[in-house]
């Protein structure tokens, strides 16, 4: 299964859809992630407050073994900055802790996790990255759990546009206009906890249901592909092989623009306590 890729604004291509590995711990871990490249995945999403980096370079190391073999230079690694190491030598030592963890030369992405605005550090962070990205430790550079008023600020103080920004988005929380931000100014959205949680199971959700049985698919392939169409790149977590494939799948079907509005129009808000504003996480 071929995943089709997006162009990020610094001309690298970027898989479409990628596989979350927070929780993913462990020989378990490791065995979950090789399955998923087997699969067909080529993209593992992490962070060095996931404490699974080292889980994630085994699982690259092992790709190389499979029966059809997936290089490293095939797979897209994406780890994060910790809050804890804001500032610009801080997050260059950073990534090379996490460079460690992983056992790689290099990241594919590499993002500031938060932006903790109170600590107000996160504009020297990001010319730590800029230094990364040239000396090659770090391919592309992105945020995660930026607002709007934080882009602007990187890219006024910098010059440098993030690539990309990982931010909450679910049918409960379609975040319209940072997507439309985005979309000006060339920002590639990523989709974390695209499924929304076991406060909002979408499988059961009557609209989305009738979506699914009209293509012919399940409800978590209709949401997933939803994210897809808005032009956003879901993350799903899973760690059953059987899972992992579905929701792969999600390519080869298309949502009309009524069952794309009719799944926007679940909108709520937030299911997860992290307004970028307020939120600490170091």
């Amino acid at each position: 299964m071929t995943t089709p890729t997006i162009t990020l604004n610094d001309g690298r291509d970027i898989p479409a859809l990628g596989l979350g590995t927070y929780k993913l711990t462990g020989d378990e871990g490791i065995s979950s992630m090789t399955a998923a490249v087997a699969s067909g995945y080529r993209m593992l999403d992490t962070a060095l407050n996931y404490g699974n980096e080292r889980e994630v370079g085994e699982a690259v190391r092992a790709a190389a073994g499979l029966e059809q073999p997936v290089s490293r230079e095939e797979l897209f690694v994406t780890t994060k900055l910790p809050g804890r190491h804001h500032g610009f030598d801080e997050a260059i030592a950073s990534l090379e802790e996490s460079l460690g963890n992983l056992g790689l030369d290099y990241v594919d992405l590499y993002l500031i996790h938060w932006p903790l605005p109170k600590v107000d550090r996160y504009v020297d962070a990001w010319r730590g990255f800029i230094e990364l990205r040239e000396r090659g430790l770090a391919r592309s550079i992105g945020v995660s759990n930026f607002t709007p008023q934080h882009l602007t600020r990187l890219i006024e103080e910098t010059g440098v546009t993030p690539a990309v920004n990982q931010v909450e988005l679910h049918p409960r929380f379609s975040q319209e206009p940072l997507r439309d931000f985005h979309r000006e100014h060339g920002v590639v959205t990523q989709s974390w906890s695209p499924l929304g949680s076991r406060h909002a199971d979408f499988a059961t959700e009557p609209a989305i249901v009738q979506i699914a049985e009209a293509l012919g698919v399940t409800p978590t392939q209709v949401v997933l592909r939803w994210h897809v169409q808005l032009g956003a790149i879901p993350l799903p977590k899973s760690g059953d092989a059987e899972r992992q494939r579905e929701n792969l799948d999600v390519f080869g079907f298309e949502l009309d623009d009524e069952q794309v509005a009719a799944i926007s129009a679940l909108e709520f808000g937030r299911l997860w306590d992290g307004d970028p504003d307020t939120h600490e996480e170091f």
